[in-house]
């Protein structure tokens, strides 16, 4: 791998780094600092188009719902595509509180699609899947 490929790893996961704390902290502006202005976000039953709209559907979560909650990711994969472009794949899971595991009924696959502006990593889409399907 390239130093500037690594680099390029590197920026991808403290994007995400960044965006796991700022939910753990319950803090929407910051879960979105890393997201394009035309970001799209689709969870099962919504499609959530913009940054903006983003970051208050997640204000609203995590004054609610998701109030306390922190999640649990682990990457399956990473690939780039051309030089400014990159998938990622990771199974993901809310934390909420009191628990120290997500179950597995719970657990989504994302795909995150990356897109380097002005030479700065940013997420320009997001989808989550569950991992099992209904009845499983």
């Amino acid at each position: 791998m390239s130093d500037s490929r690594a680099e390029d790893e590197a920026a991808i996961q403290a994007v995400l780094a960044d965006s796991y704390k700022a939910w753990e902290n319950g803090d929407a502006e910051g879960m979105v600092a890393g997201y394009t202005a035309d970001a799209t976000a689709i969870m099962t039953g919504s499609l959530r188009d913009g940054r903006e709209v983003i970051r208050e559907s997640m204000a609203l979560a995590f004054a609610g719902p998701l109030k306390n909650t922190s999640t649990q990711n682990r990457q399956l994969s990473l690939r780039f595509v051309g030089g400014d472009a990159a998938i990622l794949v990771s199974e993901s899971g809310v934390l909420f509180p009191g628990r120290t595991e997500v179950p597995d009924a719970a657990k989504v696959n994302a795909t995150w699609v990356f897109e380097k502006r002005d030479g700065r990593w940013l997420v320009a889409a997001y989808h989550n899947s569950p991992v099992l399907a209904p009845g499983q």
